[in-house]
């Protein structure tokens, strides 16, 4: 006779079902007295063997490390997890789990994501199906509760551990996004004799409104009391389709553990993969990669260990990823040696990362950045220590404020201009006036425009479903959107464009950003007078217009879009400037 650890009580016997075995059959304890249906309705997870003369069922309760005589309770991060066994003899034991879900700890811990930031869970985050339906909740708490089943622990009887045991294990509401076929697709590989998975009626009363997403699992077959656990924390989750936790990179450990000895030879491992990490494409690959590598040592009866030999630990040979940032300026300052650029405009030079990386090199020779914000010329200044300059570098370089929307000579006469993740700021209706601004006042020769590609953003593993780059996006295109205002506004102002992509490119969604790269097609004009210079009207293919007419043009041509007139918020500035001036006199 073996002893059960303490945790399981004390003078817990092997083969004996308590104090008075004849007065224990049968009888019921607190937890399932006489609404034992009830209660056993409202369980997770009951997990039952059989047992024979010589290995009585209640050793059950030594692989569990829970007492047969005791109701247990555990406090989880969500809730309380109850254990207790409505049935324990040496012919058949039964373990229970039941979860209490706290749903004001969930909505406060989860901060919406997983579950309770799920469209279905929009409505109602304190009143939802989880205190009843087994989901990541009930492979969180079996951490917590069989923490040492799990690993296949075991010191009062080691031997058991690794034997096979008669299991059936059944789940009443387990929420199956798939349907039963996928459930039976998911665990019928695993060993279990018999899957079986009903679909639960929405209501029963009334069978015309069909099947819920719900199926009633029941499992039966021989395995280790581990394997069977581990294939249930990975197995729940999946058919949910959803987390009630943020999905860290530690996941791909905690999955490689519990899928250890058959998930790497699953046939649905890729969807297994895929939905136990939230299809978080980067950690997927990761998992998937580490799978491979097991596949692979186990077909040439080696260590993975062994196969996965080609990196020395002792030397860092890792290639980092170039950040994208700096392919983005590398890429501008390609395309501006390309075009022979030597004076080029940075519009909307933020705190001065290009200007610096322009004043770098000689090749260009005046440098002019343009931002509405004082505050972030304020800090280019700071960056490029204008204060310490010599002469001759500060005469290269110019900050001014100016909005992208309205015209300004003093941008006339250069041979390129730079919006570098500009135009995604704007208001789509401000668009007309930019364009008008930029290709049709100040007409460089060359015009470089990079925006974000919004189809890559679902290869951003932080960035939520549905939501933009930066907070002040006030779009995102597409490469078909992008090349569809590129090919317009090249024609309406006499341009060239070509698209070229910006860091690694993808082979289903492209690359993170996209560029556009606008050639000035009348070449032959003279156009090399100084920035601060305005060219005669000798000079301008439309010299019979004035800049109010292209300005009128450009009103006209977004007016569909409703582009508010630059020249009347001008003018009302000013009107209001006047006013304020006025008032502070009279208080004088």
């Amino acid at each position: 006779m073996s002893p059960l650890p303490d945790e399981c009580g004390p003078g817990r016997a092997r083969g004996r079902s308590g104090p008075g075995e004849k007065g224990r059959a049968g009888r019921e304890n607190a937890w399932w007295g006489r609404d034992a249906r009830t209660i056993l309705g409202r369980v997770f997870l009951t997990i039952s063997t059989t047992g024979a003369p010589d290995r009585p069922a209640t050793d059950l309760g030594f692989l569990l490390h829970k007492h047969p005589d005791k109701a247990q309770s555990f406090s989880t991060s969500h809730g309380t997890a109850h254990v207790f066994y409505p049935e324990a003899s040496a012919d058949r034991c039964t373990a229970a789990l039941l979860l209490e879900v706290d749903p004001v700890a969930l909505v406060r811990r989860g901060k919406g994501k997983g579950r309770g930031g799920a469209p279905d869970a929009a409505l109602a985050q304190y009143v939802n199906d989880r205190p009843y339906a087994a989901s990541s909740l009930m492979s969180v708490a079996m951490t917590t509760v069989f923490k040492s089943a799990l690993k296949g622990v075991c010191r009062a009887l080691p031997d058991r551990v690794e034997e096979r045991l008669p299991l059936r294990i059944e789940v009443p509401a387990l929420p199956a996004k798939g349907g039963a076929e996928l459930v039976r697709k998911l665990f019928a590989p695993l060993g279990w004799s018999t899957v079986e998975a009903l679909p639960v009626p929405l209501d029963e009363s009334f069978p015309e409104w069909g099947d819920s997403r719900y199926v009633r699992l029941v499992l039966e077959g021989e395995l280790r009391l581990a394997d069977a656990l581990r294939q249930l924390y990975v197995l729940l989750p999946v058919l949910d389709d959803a987390k009630h936790y943020w999905v860290a990179p530690d996941e791909v450990d905690k999955l490689l553990r519990a899928g250890e000895g058959w998930l790497a030879v699953h046939p649905e491992h890729k969807l297994i993969t895929s939905r136990y990490l939230s299809r978080r494409w980067g950690l997927t690959r990761q998992a998937e990669q580490a799978l491979e590598l097991v596949r692979l040592a186990e077909s040439d009866d080696l260590e993975v260990e062994s196969v996965d030999n080609a990196v020395d630990e002792t030397a860092d040979t890792e290639e980092r990823p170039v950040p994208l940032a700096v392919a983005r300026r590398t890429a501008i300052l390609d395309a501006l040696h390309a075009a022979g650029a030597a004076r080029v405009l940075d519009l909307g030079c933020g705190q001065g990362q290009l200007v610096q990386a322009l004043m770098k090199d000689v090749r260009f020779t005046a440098i002019t950045g343009v931002d509405v914000s004082m505050r972030a010329l304020t800090l280019a200044a700071r960056r490029l220590k204008l204060d310490r300059l010599g002469e001759r570098q500060a005469a290269r370089v110019t900050l001014r404020q100016g909005s992208l929307t309205y015209t300004d000579k003093g941008l006339r006469g250069y041979d390129a201009a730079v919006l570098s993740e500009v135009i995604e700021h704007l208001d789509l209706p401000r668009l007309p006036a930019l364009e008008y601004a930029v290709f049709g006042s100040a007409r460089p020769r060359t015009v470089l425009v990079t925006t974000p590609n919004v189809e890559y953003n679902v290869r951003w593993e932080t960035l939520p479903a549905g939501h933009v780059r930066h907070g002040d996006h006030r779009f995102e295109w597409t490469r078909e959107e992008f090349r569809t205002w590129a090919d317009e506004v090249a024609g309406r102002y006499g341009y060239t464009v070509t698209l070229t992509p910006v860091g690694p490119e993808d082979p289903e969604v492209g690359p993170p950003t996209q560029m556009a790269v606008f050639t000035r097609t009348d070449q032959d004009r003279p156009d090399r007078d100084r920035p601060d210079q305005d060219r005669t009207d000798q000079d301008r293919p439309d010299r019979d217009r004035t800049d109010r007419d292209r300005n009128r043009d450009a009103r006209e041509a977004g007016a569909a879009r409703d582009v508010p007139d630059p020249h009347q918020t001008h003018e009302a500035h000013q009107a209001h400037r006047t006013h304020e001036k006025k008032k502070e006199a009279k208080a004088a």
